[in-house]
């Protein structure tokens, strides 16, 4: 049992999930700087397309003076367990309180095709995978901690979260699945829950962006399985996703109601939600809506 949950001095309750793989490293540090301005309390960045996801979050650190930078999620087939434990001790080491590992164990066709890799079952791939971490000599970065995080959808996996992490990162669920996961870990550990919003204008566009983002996870097993669980049916499971489920996922309409919709999350029991703003294009620049958002919840 990981029994030190690491502190997270987060400044603020809401934090950004966004995806700047694409940008130029000075110009996406510069995007982070204007996440912090604006009073957002982390930035959280995926991994897939290439850039090392350690690498990007020292150059958020060190680009910013508050802001919380964290995994979201770094794949656990992309390294070994002892350099991403070293890795993050380091990290630590340099900001204290402001590095989250998020860790995931991806999807299988993304590491059996895309990596040439073994997809196992992933629940002991993770426990393993933990064990190793552990298992990095005390001496390294003596006394650098960081949190811990897992990127959990099923009942097992956050399970695990809360005995061999420091908490769970829900990705792709409704409030309600939020309540769940923190019903399983109980009061002390992480919950850093996501939430994708869409505010266009015109209320077509923003049910297509919703339908896009959603629809881009629809093969994935484990997403769907998380949908089934949280109550939707295989009606709901359709190309880009039904209406009934991608409204109940993305927070649709005004700043006020995206704002609402993160909202809801706290509510039901998350420490701290991701905003994920849907654009018009994956390149497109998410700071105009996220001004709005930061209005609208007085962060």
């Amino acid at each position: 049992m990981r029994n030190n949950t690491a502190h997270i001095e987060f400044p603020s309750r809401i934090g950004v999930w966004l995806n700047l793989e694409p940008w130029p490293i000075r110009e996406a540090q510069a995007i982070a700087r204007d996440i912090e301005a604006l009073g957002f309390g982390s930035l959280f960045i995926p991994e897939g397309g290439g850039k090392d996801v350690l690498v990007e979050s020292a150059a958020f650190l060190a680009a910013t003076d508050r802001l919380v930078v964290g995994t979201g999620i770094a794949n656990i087939h992309f390294r070994l367990p002892m350099p991403a434990e070293a890795g993050a001790r380091t990290l630590a080491a340099l900001h204290p309180g402001r590095f989250v590992l998020g860790l995931g164990v991806s999807h299988a066709p993304f590491v059996e095709e895309l990596l040439g890799g073994a997809y196992g079952r992933p629940l002991r791939t993770m426990r393993t995978y933990l064990e190793r971490m552990d298992s990095v000599p005390g001496e390294i970065e003596q006394g650098a901690g960081f949190a811990r995080l897992l990127a959990a959808l099923g009942p097992k996996m956050i399970e695990l979260s809360g005995e061999l992490a420091d908490g769970a990162v829900p990705y792709l669920v409704t409030p309600e699945r939020t309540a769940v996961t923190r019903a399983i870990l109980g009061p002390t550990k992480w919950i850093v829950s996501e939430q994708a919003v869409a505010i266009a204008r015109d209320p077509d566009d923003q049910l297509r962006r919703a339908h896009r983002h959603v629809g881009g996870y629809m093969a994935m097993q484990n997403y769907r399985d998380s949908w089934l669980r949280q109550g939707f049916d295989e009606s709901d499971l359709v190309p880009g996703g039904s209406d009934r489920l991608v409204r109940a996922l993305v927070g649709l309409g005004s700043a006020g109601e995206a704002a609402a919709s993160v909202s809801a999350h706290l509510d039901a029991g998350a420490d701290h939600v991701l905003v994920q703003v849907l654009g018009g294009d994956p390149s497109a620049d998410p700071r105009p809506a996220l001004r709005e958002i930061a209005g609208a919840l007085q962060i």
